[in-house]
């Protein structure tokens, strides 16, 4: 019975050994589904609000023809199956606007809540406020709650993925 353990483990410990190289090396030489080969293109990056902080991203598609045209990206139907419930928010500032204003994003990768398509939604200054710098979703419930801004849902979805993230402040 020992020869047959000991036969056993010198026949399948090699065999083990190379399945287990096999798959590390498939890992490291990056395994998976393959894209096709990498290329280096230059493409327009945006800055955006988070927390405080700004973060670096894509703007690419959006659901509505007139905007697609207006932003020069690509007008994407589809998304407009994108649940609204589902999809996180982008807040724009329409009308006057502090200086350096961005826009405002509700998450950002590493958080359950993130996603690249986004809920657009639209933010105005009441006319007696005088425009402040906002810089997270926070900041925006404090100032509708004191009556200076006010907030506008729309159906619209942008796909926008957050490629860099910022430091905090």
């Amino acid at each position: 019975m020992q020869r047959r353990r000991i036969f056993a483990l010198t026949v399948l410990t090699p065999a083990a050994l190379a399945v287990a190289a096999s798959a590390y090396g498939s890992l490291a030489s990056g395994g998976g589904p393959k894209m096709g080969p990498t290329s280096t293109i230059s493409r327009p990056a945006f800055h955006g609000y988070y927390d405080g902080h700004k973060d670096t991203y894509l703007n690419s598609d959006v659901s509505d023809k007139a905007e697609a045209k207006a932003m020069h990206i690509n007008y994407a139907p589809a998304l407009k199956a994108v649940p609204l419930n589902s999809a996180p928010e982008i807040y724009l500032v329409q009308g006057k606007a502090a200086a350096g204003q961005l826009a405002v994003f509700g998450s950002q990768p590493g958080e359950t809540s993130y996603s690249p398509i986004w809920k657009e939604t639209i933010l105005s200054w009441k006319a007696s406020a005088t425009p402040v710098l906002i810089t997270s979703d926070t900041q925006i419930d404090k100032l509708e709650k004191k009556g200076t801004l006010t907030e506008r849902s729309t159906s619209i979805r942008l796909n926008c993925p957050i490629i860099k993230v910022g430091k905090g402040s």
